[in-house]
């Protein structure tokens, strides 16, 4: 794994989404590893926010911007010259998408086009990720996991939003983009966990808030199954997909990124984990909220990256979990917080 990080010193890095949770961490590997790092995003989302904690906005060239504004992200383009391209950028959130439909697919559809033509018209750029989601595969409930060349035809606006983000990148890679020069993959990860998730309506923040105010957990779906793994998992597999496909055009694909078989769990079985790492008498409720649509079963079949690559997981769910605790109560306590992600960071690339 550490010839992974050892290639990305000196690369030029744009990053879209990087004062999100996903987008704080690799942002702080890749400042880790040496590269030279442009991050595009809109404000950090939340108040506490792991960007701000990470300690990276003065190590990199920081620049707050909305990727619906092509003008915008065009002339950072410009700027930054870069040679790879990360687009983790979007609404993310599956039941904000049903408040704000038209905003989800302006973010995540036009937002997608907008970044696909900057790398069009930008020649420095050699190796582009974008990064979608487990959830733009039409959901049939199958107890398997769905492969690269399932239907893609997410159910809910943020899950279409990004099968058509999906779409959008295929296009480009048919209409425009010569394979000899740039290559491009597209990830879709499962959902990820660890510390300095603050978001609203994700299990692992409100187990943690829950936890703080020393309340039982309420736990809307506890028997829905996903594919829950440590947020360095993917972004590990991202940095090496992007390096691969940078150094032989074979490597360019569509790729899922997610556990092992035995690491799918239900999120009841998430929470009585994680209610044990944290001790001090936690527990859980069910409580349904009667909220919107959400699938009950979901996995992700990754036989095609663990061919391709070799690849592994490193950290199955029991890990994940006390990681994301021992993170959140180092951060609890006030105390450093750049230095426990360079240390789990070490410890996995290590």
């Amino acid at each position: 794994m550490s010839d992974i990080l050892d290639f990305y010193k000196g690369k030029k890095v744009l990053i879209t989404g990087h004062t999100g949770f996903k987008g704080s961490w690799l942002t702080r590997i890749l400042v880790k590893a040496g590269a030279i790092v442009t991050g595009y995003s809109l404000d950090a989302p939340t108040k506490p926010n792991l960007f701000d904690l990470a300690d990276i906005a003065d190590k990199i060239d920081h620049v707050i911007g909305d990727i619906r504004d092509l003008e915008h992200i065009s002339a950072v383009f410009d700027k930054a010259e870069p040679e790879i391209v990360f687009h983790l950028a979007a609404q993310p959130i599956v039941r904000e998408s049903y408040k704000d439909p038209v905003g989800t697919y302006a973010t995540n559809v036009m937002g997608t086009v907008n970044i696909c033509e900057c790398v069009r018209n930008h020649p420095s750029v050699r190796s582009f990720l974008n990064v979608t989601t487990d959830k733009v595969y039409k959901n049939n409930e199958w107890v398997w996991g769905y492969r690269e060349n399932e239907p893609l035809d997410g159910f809910d606006p943020y899950s279409n939003s990004k099968s058509c983000s999906e779409l959008v990148t295929h296009s480009y890679i048919n209409s425009f983009y010569d394979s000899e020069v740039l290559r491009v993959s597209t990830a879709r990860a499962g959902n990820v966990i660890g510390g300095g998730d603050f978001a609203v309506d994700r299990i692992i923040p409100d187990c943690v808030r829950a936890a703080e105010a020393k309340k039982n957990i309420i736990v809307r779906n506890p028997y829905s199954t996903r594919p829950f793994q440590h947020v360095i998992e993917p972004l590990a597999a991202y940095l090496m997909i992007a390096k691969a496909q940078f150094e032989d055009k074979k490597y360019a694909g569509f790729y899922n990124v997610g556990p092992d078989e035995k690491d799918c769990v239900t999120t009841g079985n998430l929470v009585d984990i994680f209610c044990e790492k944290w001790g001090e008498g936690l527990s859980w409720e069910n409580r349904s909220d009667n909220g919107p649509h959400e699938a009950t079963f979901l996995k992700l079949d990754c036989s095609l990256l663990k061919n391709t690559f070799g690849w592994q997981p490193k950290w199955g769910i029991q890990e994940a979990i006390n990681k994301t605790v021992e993170w959140t109560k180092i951060y609890l306590s006030g105390d450093d917080i750049p230095s426990e992600m360079d240390r789990e960071i070490g410890e996995f690339f290590n």
